[in-house]
């Protein structure tokens, strides 16, 4: 029993003497992480300290260089602003100069006028007197010849004037004769006179129609729904538009093709509406189509109105109104006709207007001369005659309806305003770019144009621009000299004048070019 309580009390003085040991250490480890922390807290301290003195410099620098630059800035500006000020000071000196000067000779002006009013004022007294004078003469000469031919001043007059009334009878029957000689002599240069005139007076426009319109989209994958499942909504579309659609390779772009402008246009606002709407399937495609239509109409109503009023014509009927629109949506040999026709009344127009008749009429014929080739009943009549009908019935004057029908001479021409209208259609229509050529005929003029510069000596590069109105030609400089290419430049174009036709005019432009290279090494 000692031995167990002996153990127990060795046991109990042991674990205190261990636990004061434990806690000894475990004080001392806590103090060693204690001073580590304090350790680390300074030198994180001093870091920041020594960060934020570096931060500080920094934006002491920073705010030092912004107040320079903004302090050079405003020396500048002030610079800047004194100088106008300087500048227009001194224009003020200078105009005060200039005024004080104009003061002064106005001043001497003045002066100077008062002398004159002075001087005339003596000179009127003196011519006043004078005609008194000449007046008391006058009387006194006319009473002296009534006395010695014994007639009166009445008579003498009535005498001289019978007399000189028969010789310039004479004269003028002698005049008439020579004008009307020199007219038929020169009939046919006034006539071109005229023409000339009317067709340089008379802006027009050149608006040749393509038989594609291009429609442009904003990605290919629009592409996919304007096709649609198996191709049912590009069928569905030109079914309702009667136009073929084109979705090939050509990248953001659907090529629209038909002979009808009407029709294409209406495919291309169509494709417009479903693009911007999204919703693209047959149905909705036959619904948007059918409101194009309706809209094309109308606008082709306003169009008509628009070129009535911007031609001056009143009191036409709303039907060949209509018609008028619908010219803009048909072309002649390339030649649009709307243009056609509102080229055509501005030339007849102008020319009636030379000749001393009815321009109003003759505009009027001229819009309308075309009228049948956009005829809705369209039957197995040639257009002028259509033309010249739909007018009567329409209640033109008979002028206005001659004119149209005899414009091809399919009728007798019985006014003056049919002659008219036929030349104008025939200068509107054979003016040079007026109406498009064959594509194999104008590329051919094109390559001949090349071939025959190309055939001269020292041309080493030649380009046919500007649709062949322009001919550019690059030379050798070391075999042409300058006075050789102005001379080349004469010859190319005396040849093309004998070889080759051509509408218009040519501009041979011969490009002589000297390169000195050299390297340095």
């Amino acid at each position: 029993m000692v031995d167990v309580l002996f153990y127990i009390i060795t046991a109990i003085v042991f674990l205190g003497i261990g636990f004061a040991i434990g806690r000894y250490l475990l004080m001392k480890v806590f103090k060693k992480h204690e001073e580590e922390a304090l350790a680390k807290s300074q030198l994180i301290i001093k870091e920041a300290e020594i960060q934020g003195e570096s931060i500080k410099k920094e934006k002491i620098l920073q705010a030092k260089e912004n107040y320079l630059k903004i302090k050079a800035e405003f020396e500048e500006e002030a610079n800047k602003k004194k100088n106008i000020i300087i500048q227009n000071e001194n224009k003020l000196k200078q105009r005060e100069g200039n005024l004080s000067k104009l003061l002064e000779t106005n001043s001497r002006k003045e002066a100077e006028l008062e002398s004159m009013k002075e001087n005339l004022a003596a000179q009127m007294e003196i011519i006043n007197k004078r005609k008194d004078e000449l007046e008391k003469m006058k009387a006194s000469q006319v009473t002296k010849l009534e006395k010695i031919a014994n007639l009166t001043a009445e008579e003498a007059k009535q005498s001289l004037v019978e007399a000189l009334k028969d010789e310039a009878r004479s004269k003028a029957s002698s005049y008439i004769k020579d004008i009307v000689d020199e007219a038929k002599l020169t009939a046919t240069k006034e006539a071109k006179k005229v023409v000339i005139e009317t067709i340089q007076r008379t802006a027009t426009e050149n608006a040749i129609e393509n038989c594609v319109s291009i429609f442009n989209i904003e990605s290919d994958d629009i592409k996919g729904k304007i096709i649609g499942r198996e191709g049912r909504n590009i069928r569905a579309l030109e079914a309702a538009t009667g136009v073929e659609i084109i979705v090939d390779d050509t990248p953001e772009a659907i090529i629209i093709s038909g002979f009808d402008p009407v029709r294409r246009e209406v495919a291309r606002l169509s494709l417009h509406r479903l693009v911007q709407d999204g919703r693209i399937h047959p149905a909705r495609i036959e619904e948007v189509v059918a409101k194009t239509f309706k809209n094309i109409e109308e606008e082709i109503i306003e169009i008509g109105e628009r070129t009535v009023i911007d031609l001056g014509i009143h009191g036409l009927h709303p039907e060949l109104i209509k018609m008028v629109g619908r010219m803009r949506f048909r072309s002649s040999y390339g030649q649009n006709l709307l243009q056609h026709s509102r080229e055509v009344a501005k030339l007849a127009a102008t020319m009636a207007a030379e000749l001393g008749l009815n321009a109003k009429l003759a505009k009027r014929a001229g819009l309308l001369h075309d009228i049948g080739k956009v005829s809705p009943e369209e039957p197995e009549l040639p257009h002028a005659i259509l033309g010249m009908e739909l007018a009567k019935k329409y209640k033109e004057s008979p002028e206005v309806c001659n004119a149209i029908g005899a414009h091809h001479d399919e009728i007798e021409m019985t006014s003056l305003l049919s002659p008219i209208i036929q030349v104008c259609d025939a200068v509107s229509g054979s003016r040079p770019g007026a109406r498009r050529e064959v594509m194999e005929s104008y590329i051919k003029r094109l390559k001949e144009l090349e071939e025959l510069a190309l055939s001269f000596d020292g041309v080493t590069k030649c380009y046919a621009i500007q649709a062949g109105r322009e001919l550019r030609i690059m030379v050798d400089a070391e075999n042409v000299s300058d006075e050789k290419a102005g001379t080349l430049s004469f010859d190319i174009s005396k040849k093309i004048e004998t070889d080759m036709q051509y509408p218009g005019q040519i501009k041979v432009t011969v490009i002589r070019e000297m390169r000195a290279v050299s390297y340095a090494k």
